[in-house]
C-alpha cells in the first residue's frame, strides 16, 4: 500500500532471490543489464507485492513479484500490470518502461516482471530534511497531483493495446459486487454495520460518465517528483489499473488523502499521518472541485464514490489481515490490521448519513 520505491533495504528473511538464477536470467534476456555482479536490496515498504533493487554496477532496475503463499484470485497478476505499462509507457510519461515479463517459476519463484528504475523525491509522512516546507509548496504538490490524475484520464484508451483489457460496460456493479464477495472471502471477525453498508452500496449503483484509463491506487506515496517539485517523475503500483469509472479513481485518491481535521483513526490508521494532513495542501472537496474544473466532469454523485473507496480500502485490509492470520505472512505490520477494518467500515458507514 505505501510507495516501494525510495529506501532500500537488506532483503528480508525468507524473501531472498536466487542471485545467480537471476543474473542469468539478465544476461539472457534483458539487454539492457550489463556485464557485472548483480546486487540485490528490496524496497522497504509496501504491504503487497515483493519488489527489488537489481544492481549491476551503475545500471539499476526494479523487479515486482507477487508476495509469498496463497494470494487471492486475480490480485497480483504481474503479466498484466507489464501489459498496462508496457502500453502506457509511451503515452503517459509518468509510468515507467518494463523491459521484460517472465512467467518461468525457476527464476525467483513466482511470475515477475523487470522495469526501469526511477528517480526523485518520495514523500509519505514526512518532507526530506533538505527542503524547507511552505504553504505554496503544499499548494503546487496538491495541483500536480490534480493535473497527472486528469492527464492520465485523457489518455485514449481505444489507441493503445488497453482497448483488448478493456470491459469497460457495467464496471460499477462489477466493482461493487466483487469487492463485497472479496471481503466474504477474507473475512475473519464481525464487523458491525458492514451488512447495512453493502446492502446501500449494492441498492446506490450511480450511472458511470464515459470510461477512462484508471490508476485505481492513486496517491502521493505511490509517486516520485522531481526536486522542483516541478512534475511527476514516476509514478508506481499499476496493478489495479483498467479501463472503467474515472470517478472511482478520484474516489479510491480520496480514500487516501488525509487531511488536518480527519478522525484520528483515519490519520493514524497505517502510522505516522501524511504530509497531506500539513498547512498549504488541498482538503478533499479543494482536490475534487479542481479535478471537475480541468477534467470539466460532474461530481454530482461524488459522495457514492467515497462511501465505496473507504469500503474497498477496508477490503484490502482484511485480505491482508487474513493472510496474516492464516500464517501466510509473520509481518507484525499487519497483526492489527483487523482494527483498521473496522474502523474503515464504521468511517465508511458514517459518510453514508453525512451525504
Amino acid at each position: 500500500m505505501s510507495n516501494l520505491y525510495s529506501e532500500t533495504i537488506p532483503v528480508r528473511k525468507g524473501e531472498e532471490l536466487d542471485k545467480k538464477r537471476l543474473q542469468k536470467f539478465l544476461n539472457d534476456h534483458v539487454p539492457e543489464a550489463p556485464e557485472g555482479t548483480l546486487e540485490i536490496e528490496q524496497f522497504g515498504a509496501g504491504h503487497s507485492n515483493l519488489t527489488y533493487l537489481l544492481k549491476i554496477d551503475d545500471w539499476e532496475a526494479v523487479l515486482r513479484r507477487p508476495p509469498l503463499g496463497p494470494v487471492a484470485p486475480k490480485a497480483h497478476d504481474m503479466q498484466r500490470e507489464y501489459t498496462i505499462l508496457k502500453n502506457l509507457h509511451p503515452v503517459y510519461p509518468a509510468a515507467p518502461k518494463p523491459y521484460i515479463f517472465s512467467d518461468d517459476t525457476s527464476v525467483v519463484g513466482s511470475p515477475f516482471f523487470i522495469m526501469e528504475r526511477r528517480k526523485g523525491i518520495f514523500l509519505d509522512t514526512e518532507f526530506p530534511t533538505q527542503i524547507d516546507y511552505t504553504r505554496e509548496l503544499g499548494e503546487k504538490i496538491s495541483s500536480l497531483m490534480v493535473d497527472q490524475l486528469v492527464e492520465l484520464h485523457e489518455v485514449d484508451y481505444t489507441k493503445t493495446g488497453l482497448v483488448h483489457l478493456a470491459k469497460p460496460d457495467g464496471f460499477l456493479e462489477r466493482q461493487v459486487f466483487g469487492w463485497i464477495k472479496r471481503y466474504e472471502r477474507a473475512k475473519t471477525d464481525e464487523v458491525a454495520y458492514v451488512e447495512e453498508l453493502t446492502s446501500y452500496l449494492e441498492k446506490n449503483i450511480p450511472t458511470s460518465p464515459q470510461p477512462t484509463v484508471i490508476h485505481y491506487d492513486y496517491k502521493l506515496n505511490n509517486a516520485l517528483f522531481s526536486e522542483d517539485f516541478s512534475q511527476m517523475t514516476g509514478l508506481f503500483d499499476w496493478e489495479m489499473t483498467t479501463v472503467g469509472d474515472p470517478l472511482a479513481d478520484v474516489g479510491a485518491a480520496m480514500s487516501y488523502w488525509i487531511q488536518a481535521d480527519d478522525p484520528m483513526m483515519l490519520k493514524t490508521g497505517l502510522g505516522k499521518p501524511p504530509v497531506t494532513i500539513k498547512d498549504g495542501f488541498y482538503t478533499r472537496d479543494q482536490f475534487m472541485e479542481e479535478y471537475a474544473k480541468r477534467s470539466r466532469r460532474d461530481l454530482e454523485n461524488i459522495d457514492f464514490y467515497l462511501t465505496f473507496a473507504y469500503f474497498k480500502l477496508a477490503v484490502i485490509c482484511q485480505q491482508i489481515y487474513y493472510r496474516y492470520k492464516q500464517g501466510q505472512t509473520q509481518d507484525q505490520r499487519f497483526a492489527h490490521f483487523n482494527e483498521f477494518v473496522k474502523n474503515l467500515v464504521y468511517y465508511a458507514w458514517q459518510t453514508v448519513h453525512k451525504s
